[in-house]
């Protein structure tokens, strides 16, 4: 869809006031209007929600919004095949079936298979018909009990776990490197003459360098996309194939731009809601990649954060997204455009995904690592 943005008018934006009003964000329906208010309203659900903030309506954003305007208890919720039913309310009830010890996975707002074995679970714990949908009887219950889980989230717990027991070695995990936009997308584009940069043969560049180093110490990767390609692989679909492939992380590569020239630096990404929900081990990785980078390279440090884009967020394995500098910044660009400088930015994500599977009491200082030990074990 096209994003919808200030000074449209009509019935969909008349639908996002609703929804925005019905969330609080606005003090009053503005008809079908997307003016200035609408448009700050928008902004406060984009930052609350960990999207993207600018004030406009694309994909990723209606489908919050549209999640959003569903309470736990509004509806009778059920596993619908093969659209699964998705909302606010099933991401509650799954915030709450993970506090009680129940494994629905991550709480990514979708009714699919694992929340309804989750519920059928519980219903025949406490006597209902274990049919997995969740309608007043199965409410009435949940409301009844309480926390069975404490000391930690479950779900992040499970994966910290995961990661502890699958050693430090790097050899036969499985990592998937999604290079950000591609195809007809991409992305920042910068042009200096007859001279074009893009962000999408950047991070893919990246990507394929990186592909090379964790597939010699024996890491099983595999890319998202190619380097050219027809068509827009959107982030849900890039989360879908990522599932699919049963990868044990993520990492996917961005370059930023910015209408200020002096903006610059690297950010990376995590899954987190802002309000305390987050991934442990993801964001653990964030760091140790945000860190690595920052050392090895000097680019600035603009610290991790937690956000809710789909590729994040409906990934079934801890991910994150490093943002490596603005294009748009003459002295990030200098350095983008050299490629020694991108085989640092490399060296810094594989010293990144060993760290993360040593146990914290065999860690090394950050830019420590040297990433020639790992070809050296394989060989």
């Amino acid at each position: 869809m096209l994003p919808i943005r200030r000074g449209d008018r009509g019935p969909a934006v008349a639908e996002i006031n609703q929804i925005l009003s019905g969330l609080d964000l606005l003090q009053s329906l503005s008809a079908d209007d997307f003016d200035g208010v609408t448009e700050h309203a928008v902004r406060s659900f984009q930052q609350t929600r960990g999207l993207t903030v600018d004030g406009q309506v694309g994909d990723e954003t209606w489908r919050a919004l549209d999640a959003a305007r569903w309470r736990l208890g509004a509806r009778v919720l059920y596993h619908a095949v093969p659209e699964p039913l998705v909302g606010e309310d099933v991401r509650t009830l799954q915030e709450r079936l993970l506090e009680m010890g129940y494994d629905v996975g991550r709480a990514d707002g979708i009714y699919g298979t694992r929340t309804a074995r989750s519920v059928a679970q519980f219903q025949r714990e406490v006597g209902l018909v274990p049919d997995g949908s969740c309608g007043p009887q199965t409410m009435h219950a949940l409301r009844r009990l309480g926390r069975k889980v404490v000391g930690g989230r479950p779900q992040w717990l499970r994966e910290a776990e995961a990661f502890r027991r699958s050693g430090p070695n790097l050899i036969g995990k499985v990592i998937i490197i999604d290079a950000g936009h591609g195809g007809d997308d991409p992305g920042v584009v910068v042009r200096d003459g007859p001279l074009r940069w893009t962000e999408a043969d950047l991070a893919f560049d990246m990507a394929a360098r990186l592909e090379g180093r964790l597939a010699a110490a024996g890491m099983r990767v595999h890319l998202t996309r190619g380097p050219v390609g027809a068509g827009k692989l959107t982030d849900l679909a890039r989360a879908g194939l990522a599932n699919e492939l049963g990868g044990d992380l993520l990492i996917s590569v961005h370059v930023d731009g910015h209408a200020n020239p002096d903006a610059d630096g690297v950010a990376t990404f995590h899954y987190g809601t802002g309000n305390g929900v987050t991934s442990t081990v993801g964001e653990r990785l964030a760091g140790l990649v945000q860190r690595e980078i920052v050392a090895r390279t000097g680019l600035r440090n603009c610290q991790t954060q937690p956000k809710t884009w789909e590729l994040l967020r409906l990934t079934r394995m801890p991910a994150v997204r490093v943002d490596v500098g603005y294009l748009t910044s003459p002295v990030d660009r200098e350095r983008l455009i050299d490629p020694a400088f991108r085989d640092r930015v490399v060296e810094a994500i594989v010293a990144a995904v060993q760290r993360m599977y040593f146990p914290m009491e065999a860690d090394v200082p950050t830019g420590s690592f040297d990433v020639r030990s790992l070809r050296a074990a394989v060989a």
